[in-house]
């Protein structure tokens, strides 16, 4: 994957005046052809993004705080190179602004200009009622003990170069014996082991992925597991990585139903939450996590 905006560079300039030319756009196409899936299913969701480090100024030269979330729709040709957005928001530290909503109106124009999409732009004023930026838990089980049986067999878990759904074929008994006799079962659960690296700057990124699947073939947590940590050393950026589990997911377990989310923990005062579902109802509401 090649990459040529500013996150690659060693030295930047960091704008004091407003500049929409920073934003960077990635076309998505890029790491849907590694996952050589169908594009198509890859659409639904969207990719959360929250900004904690917004300012500008009123009309009195004073400066004025917020959290911002961008809500990015999945079908958007194109994603934001993550420094490019950072240095954008800091070129309107010093612009002034008669109202939030002319703040709201004008990052949501540039951002859908330079992603060829509808964003949506919300602002969250620190004295606001902030329920939907409070902590959540996410839902289902924890899998990130189902290895433990491991514990000192020489049956380690091996560092792989590449994600490996191979890992998500049946090596121990379905963890639900209910998913038997080719009767549908949904599991819900989350990992907070997931580990990828950037593919510009090659620095770890780390996040919490959570899925809801309803399927007919036997489930099981220890092999999820594994497939999960064979991201250790795979470069791609957060979207991709959601994608690629979608579509892994999608192929071996033929879901009736599929939701793959992810919320990465912040950098440079923005953290990433992509979502992807085989079905538009099954899209949640955007949250945060107590690592973010």
């Amino acid at each position: 994957m090649s990459i040529h905006g500013i996150l690659g560079e060693q030295t930047t300039d960091y704008p004091t005046e407003y500049s929409p030319e920073t934003l960077y756009p990635i076309a998505r196409s890029m790491g849907r052809d590694a996952i050589g899936w169908q594009t198509d299913k890859l659409t639904l969701g969207v990719d959360w993004w929250q900004a904690f480090e917004m300012s500008w100024l009123n009309l009195q030269g004073i400066s004025q705080v917020a959290i911002a979330r961008f809500s990015i729709p999945a079908s958007s040709p194109f994603i934001v190179e993550s420094k490019s957005l950072k240095l954008y928001l800091n070129s309107i530290n010093f612009t002034e602004f008669a109202s939030w909503q002319d703040v709201e109106t004008l990052i949501t124009k540039d951002l859908s200009a330079c992603l060829q999409a509808e964003v949506t732009v919300e602002l969250f004023g620190l004295e606001d009622d902030l329920s939907s930026l409070l902590i959540a838990k996410p839902e289902g089980v924890s899998i990130d003990n189902a290895l433990d049986v491991l514990s000192g067999s020489t049956d380690k878990v091996t560092l792989c170069e590449h994600p490996d759904a191979s890992l998500l074929q049946d090596q121990t008994p379905a963890d639900d014996s209910n998913s038997e006799n080719g009767k549908s079962h949904p599991y819900t659960f989350y990992s907070n082991l997931l580990r990828s690296n950037c593919p510009v700057t090659n620095q770890p990124d780390w996040g919490t992925l959570a899925v809801s699947i309803t399927t007919d073939k036997p489930f099981n947590n220890a092999n999820m597991l594994r497939y999960i940590l064979s991201f250790r050393q795979h470069n791609g950026f957060h979207e991709q990585c959601v994608e690629q589990i979608f579509a892994d997911l999608s192929q071996y377990y033929a879901p009736s139903e599929l939701m793959v989310r992810a919320w990465y923990t912040r950098r440079g005062g923005i953290d990433i939450n992509p979502c992807r579902v085989n079905d538009i109802s099954l899209l949640p509401k955007p949250s945060r996590l107590i690592r973010q």
